[in-house]
C-alpha cells in the first residue's frame, strides 16, 4: 500500500458571465410566487440583490452593518447580510436568558406542544413536497453552494422525508419514559428525557438546509430554545426556510435567527451561555468551542473518511461509478466525502482506475457536477497533491499527517495494498483521528467482519453496494469513538443531542404500621 495516486477532479474555468450558467437552468423554469418567500432564486443578482435578516424575540430585524456575499460562480456581490457584531448582541443574549433550563416545554410541562411540533412538520413536509415548493429552495440552494441540480434536489428530499417522520404522534414518542418497580409499596422510578432549555446551532455552507433543519427541528422537538446561525455565505437559505415554517405555524419567538461573524457568535455564546451548543464544521472550530463553553457541546466535525476495496472484485462499473460520486459529487464539499481509497490488489488488474478517471472528466461547470471549491484556493490544492506524490510510504513517521489531511473538494487519495497487507491498513484506519464516515466494498464475509471490527467510525456501509455519501433520513449519520459526537436525523440522534435523561423517583407510601425511628447510623 505504498503507491500513493492524488486525485482532483476535472476543474473548469467560470465563465465571464452569469449568463452561460442560467441559460441552462432558466430552459424549464415557470415563473411563480410562494407567499412565504421575499425573493426568487434566478433574480437574486448585482441589480437585485437579496437581503438576508435577524430574527429575535418574534422580530425580523436588520444590522448596523451589511456584510456583502459574492456569487460564487462569477465574483458578483449579490446578497446583503444583516450582520449582527460584537455591540449588537445583547437582544439575542436576553432571548436565549428568557428561556428556562427545565424548557419550553417537557413531559409536565405544556406537553400539547409535542402535538403542535408534530403539526408543524405535516404542514412543512407537505410543503416541500409541492414542486413549486421544492424547486425554489433547490435552486437557492444552487445559488450560493453550486452543486448540481440532482444533488441539491436530494437535500430538499431529504429535509421533507425528515419531516413526515415526524407528524402524528411521533414527536411525543421522542419523549417517552419508562418506569422501574421500586423496593416497597408505592415506590417507582421513571426515565424521562429533558430538554436543555436555552440552545444554540451552528452549521457549516456545504448543506445550506438539511443539517439546519434536522438539527433545529429536533432541538425544537424536545422542548429547547435554539438561537440559529448558518454560514453567512449561504444563510439566505435558511432564512427562507423559517419564513416557511413561520407560515405552517411555528411560534415566531421558539428560534432566534442569527447573522454574525466568529468573533460576534462566540462572544454570545459566553454571555448567553447556552446549556447545550450543537457544532458542525471544522475540527479547529470545534476544539476552542469545547474549551470555551466547558464541554456542552456535540460535535459533528472533519471527515477524513475513508473506502476499503476488499479481495473479492465485482462490479467494476457499479463501484467505480459509486467512487466518483462520493469523492467529486458537490466538488466533494461533504463532510462525508471519500477522502482516501485502500484498493485490494485483484482491483488493479481491472479496469477501475481507467473508469474512475473518465467519470471524474465528464463532470463540468455548465451543469455544476463540478463547481467553486469555497474554502481552498486551486493553488492549495495543487501544492498538497504535488508533496502527496513525493510520498511512497503512507504509514512512515511524517507521511501520515500529510495523507490524511483533509481536502474539503474534488480531491482523493488511491493507494493498493497486498494480500498480507491488511494489518497495515488496518493500522492506518487506527491511526486516524476523524471517524465520520466509511465503506467496506465486499460481499466476504469475512473480511467484513476483520475490516468492521478493527474500526470505530459512526455511519459505515458495508458489502458491495456501501459508500460514504449520501446520507438519507432513515439512519443514523454521525461519528463515533467521541463523546461529544453528535448524530442527526433520526430519533436515537435526536435523543442524544437535544435531550438528557431525569429520573423521578416516586415514594408515595405507606408508611410501615408501627414504624418507629431507628438508631442513627
Amino acid at each position: 500500500m505504498y503507491r500513493v495516486v492524488a486525485c482532483r477532479a476535472f476543474r473548469a474555468t467560470a465563465p465571464h458571465k452569469a449568463s452561460c450558467w442560467f441559460n441552462l437552468f432558466n430552459a424549464s423554469r415557470s415563473v411563480h410566487s410562494l407567499p412565504f418567500a421575499t425573493l426568487e432564486a434566478e433574480e437574486i443578482s448585482g441589480s437585485q440583490p437579496a437581503e438576508v435578516y435577524n430574527l429575535v424575540q418574534g422580530k425580523w430585524t436588520g444590522s448596523r452593518s451589511w456584510n456583502t456575499i459574492v456569487d460564487p460562480l462569477n465574483g458578483e456581490p449579490f446578497i446583503k447580510i444583516a450582520e449582527v457584531d460584537e455591540k449588537e448582541i445583547q437582544p439575542f443574549v436576553e432571548s436565549l436568558s428568557k428561556c428556562p433550563k427545565h424548557g419550553l416545554h417537557n413531559p409536565f410541562k405544556a406537553p400539547e406542544r409535542y402535538l403542535l411540533y408534530a403539526d408543524i412538520s405535516a404542514k412543512a413536509a407537505h410543503m416541500l413536497s409541492l414542486p413549486k415548493v421544492s424547486d425554489f429552495f433547490t435552486r437557492l440552494i444552487q445559488r450560493v453552494s453550486p452543486k448540481s441540480y440532482q444533488q441539491a434536489y436530494a437535500e430538499v428530499y431529504v429535509t421533507q422525508k425528515f419531516l413526515e417522520n415526524f407528524c402524528g404522534d411521533q414527536v411525543r414518542f421522542l419523549a417517552r419514559s419508562f418506569a422501574v418497580p421500586g423496593n416497597h409499596l408505592g415506590q417507582q422510578s421513571h426515565g424521562y428525557r429533558w430538554p436543555y432549555g436555552p440552545v444554540a446551532i451552528i452549521t457549516p455552507f456545504n448543506f445550506p438546509l438539511e443539517i439546519p433543519v434536522l438539527q433545529l427541528m429536533g432541538a425544537l422537538y424536545m422542548g429547547n430554545k435554539p438561537i440559529l446561525k448558518v454560514d453567512s455565505k449561504v444563510s439566505v437559505v435558511m432564512e427562507q426556510m423559517m419564513r416557511l415554517l413561520h407560515s405552517c405555524g411555528l411560534p415566531v419567538e421558539d428560534v432566534d435567527f442569527i447573522n454574525s461573524d466568529g468573533k460576534a457568535m462566540n462572544k454570545l455564546l459566553m454571555e448567553a451561555n447556552p446549556r447545550m451548543t450543537l457544532f458542525t464544521g471544522s475540527s479547529r472550530i470545534a476544539e476552542k468551542l469545547a474549551v470555551d463553553l466547558k464541554g456542552r457541546v456535540k460535535l459533528e466535525d472533519a471527515g477524513f473518511d475513508w473506502k476499503v476495496l476488499g479481495p473479492d472484485v465485482h462490479e467494476v462499473d457499479y463501484v467505480a461509478w459509486v467512487c466518483d460520486q462520493d469523492a467529486y459529487a458537490c466538488s466533494g464539499q461533504k463532510c462525508s466525502a471519500q477522502s482516501i481509497l485502500f484498493m485490494h490488489e485483484n482491483w488493479s488488474s481491472t479496469s477501475l482506475l481507467s473508469k474512475m478517471k473518465d467519470l471524474a472528466g465528464r463532470r463540468k461547470l455548465e451543469d455544476l457536477t463540478v463547481g467553486p471549491v469555497l474554502t481552498l484556493t486551486t493553488e492549495a490544492m495543487l501544492e498538497h497533491m504535488n508533496k502527496l506524490l513525493q510520498i511512497t510510504e503512507i504509514l512512515k513517521d511524517g507521511n501520515f499527517e500529510v495523507v490524511t489531511k483533509e481536502i474539503f473538494g474534488p480531491f482523493q487519495i488511491v493507494t493498493e495494498y497486498k494480500q498480507d497487507q491488511l494489518p497495515m491498513v488496518l493500522n492506518a484506519l487506527e491511526r486516524m483521528h476523524a471517524h465520520l464516515t466509511a465503506a467496506v466494498v465486499s460481499n466476504d464475509p469475512l473480511f467484513l467482519q476483520e475490516v468492521i471490527g478493527n474500526s470505530v467510525n459512526g455511519t459505515t456501509y458495508a458489502g458491495l453496494r456501501a459508500r460514504t455519501t449520501g446520507a438519507p433520513q432513515n439512519h443514523w449519520f454521525g461519528p463515533a469513538g467521541d463523546p461529544r459526537g453528535a448524530g442527526i436525523g433520526t430519533p436515537e440522534a435526536i435523543k442524544l443531542v437535544w435531550s438528557c435523561h431525569r429520573e423521578i423517583i416516586y415514594d408515595y407510601g405507606p408508611v410501615p404500621t408501627k414504624w418507629e425511628i431507628p438508631p442513627s447510623t
